[in-house]
Order: C-alpha cells, then sequence, then structure tokens
C-alpha cells in the first residue's frame, strides 16, 4: 500500500480540469495537493457582442423600468456592472440605487455574493438554484402587472421563464450580459479524450454544464463514453451531475452539500486517496 503524504494527497494524480473562468484557481487548488492538472478550457464567458441592447436595458432599469429583477448567475451582475464602468459611468450610481429599490430574486447564493460587495442583498433565493426553483418561488408571489427584469446568460432564451411570467401576468424584461463562447481548439479536447482512453488521466472534475454539452457536441458519443467509463468521473454539483446522466454518463464525485471549487477539491481527494 502506498504511503499518503498528508499534504500533498493527490500526488501521481493526474487529473483534467475543463474550465476556464476559474481555471487557475481551481488548477491552483489541486497543484497545491500533489496533483498534475491538465488544463482543457472547453468554455470561456465573453462580454455580449453588441452591447447596445444591454445599455438600453440599463437605462431602463436606472430610470425605475422594472419592480422586479431576477438574478441568475453572479458573473451578469459583475458584467452589467463593467460594462457601465467602461462605457457609462454615469449609470453606476442611479445603477445601485435602483438595485436596492427593486425586489431582487437570486437563483442560488452567487448573485448575492456580488450583491455584497454593493452593500446589498437579495429579498429572496431560489432553492434550489434551478430554473424549475426560481419558477416555484415565483409561483408564491402576485407577479400580474410587475415589470419584471430577467438577467439571463449565454443567449439561452429560457424559454420555461419567459413562459411563465407572461402566463402570470408579468412583463418580462431580459437582458443577456455575457455570451458563452467555445474556446478550446478541437484538438486539445481530442487529446484529453485520447489520454482517458489510454488510462493516463485518473479524474475529469467537471465544474459547469457547457462543458458537458461543449464534449458531447464535439466528439462521438460512444467513444467519449469509453473515455469517461475509464476515468473518475466528478461533478461540482447536482445540474452538471444531472446534465452528465442525460447524457448516459454517471458521476462518481458530488460535493454533498456545498458546490463549489474547494468541496469538490476536497472530494476528489477522499475518493482518491481511498483508491491508493
Amino acid at each position: 500500500m502506498t504511503d499518503i503524504d498528508s499534504e500533498r494527497p493527490l500526488q501521481n494524480r493526474h487529473i483534467a480540469v475543463p474550465e476556464s473562468r476559474e481555471l487557475d484557481l481551481f488548477a491552483s487548488l489541486l497543484e497545491r495537493r500533489g496533483a498534475s492538472v491538465l488544463r482543457c478550457p472547453l468554455v470561456d464567458i465573453r462580454d455580449a457582442p453588441n452591447p447596445a441592447p444591454i445599455l438600453e436595458w440599463l437605462h431602463r432599469f436606472c430610470v425605475g423600468g422594472c419592480d422586479d429583477l431576477l438574478l441568475f448567475t453572479g458573473e451578469g451582475v459583475r458584467r452589467l456592472l463593467s460594462l457601465i464602468e467602461h462605457q457609462a459611468p454615469e449609470l453606476r450610481e442611479p445603477f445601485v440605487k435602483q438595485l436596492a429599490a427593486v425586489r431582487i430574486i437570486a437563483r442560488g447564493p452567487k448573485p448575492g455574493r456580488v450583491l455584497r460587495e454593493l452593500g446589498l442583498k437579495p429579498s429572496l433565493f431560489a432553492d434550489p438554484a434551478t430554473t424549475p426553483g426560481m419558477i416555484a418561488l415565483l409561483q408564491t408571489l402576485d407577479l400580474k402587472g410587475r415589470r419584471v427584469g430577467v438577467q439571463l446568460y449565454g443567449s439561452e432564451p429560457n424559454a420555461p421563464m419567459m413562459d411563465f411570467l407572461a402566463a402570470a401576468g408579468a412583463q418580462a424584461l431580459p437582458v443577456w450580459p455575457y455570451v458563452y463562447a467555445d474556446a478550446a481548439a478541437d484538438t486539445e479536447v481530442l487529446q484529453l479524450i485520447e489520454a482517458m482512453q489510454k488510462g493516463g488521466i485518473d479524474a475529469i472534475a467537471f465544474t459547469s454544464l457547457q462543458q458537458v454539452e461543449r464534449l458531447f457536441r464535439l466528439i462521438d458519443g460512444k467513444q467519449l463514453k469509453e473515455a469517461l467509463a475509464r476515468t473518475l468521473v466528478a461533478a461540482i454539483g447536482p445540474v452538471v451531475a444531472n446534465a452528465l446522466r442525460t447524457h448516459g454518463v454517471q458521476a462518481q464525485v458530488v460535493p454533498e452539500e456545498s458546490y463549489y471549487l474547494k468541496p469538490l477539491t476536497q472530494a476528489l481527494i477522499e475518493r482518491l486517496s481511498s483508491a491508493m
């Protein structure tokens, strides 16, 4: 039996990290614990290519155009603030003022963390942090005649949410502050799958749904499943685990309660250490 270094419990382990936005942070957490990290950035988050509709939405919001605001991601709030900083700094004060005035419903804790930096907090949190969770919470509220700002992400229209708001008698005012871009070259992804098929990767840790979808768009499902079958598959939380499950892949490692990078790192340590 191999002795385990308590300071570097992942020594001699090779872990694939398909991430862009938090790639350096996650890789650092693993490398400090001894892992050799194969970086494969599958998803990149970028500003929306056309800022005009976002600026139009911001001007409307800042003059009291919304009664409620649905925040789906902390990244979305940061992108709105960044756009204001670079293109319309005069809107920062009225924007923060209106954030304090409207009823904010957050999908999970991440938007709340960004709001805290502004001295604010959401009025309500959806739990679970999913679109169905948001809808379940909104069903408890009277939305008839309400003007509801909806911060979305990527280019996804979120038809279930839009349909619900329309049926509830609300006026939906959506905004998309950022888009996802497929950042990794196809050859990098194919090299990752080849390494997994050869048994050269101990684990792969998925941290977003977009990573899963990107992989299964690019690679034949059978080939990918065979590669994943030879690798310990980790997911940061139930949303990502469910995305894998829809493609016929079972995540063997999922943090039990807190769905963040540190709990995911600890869960990998516990699983991989027990296999030594």
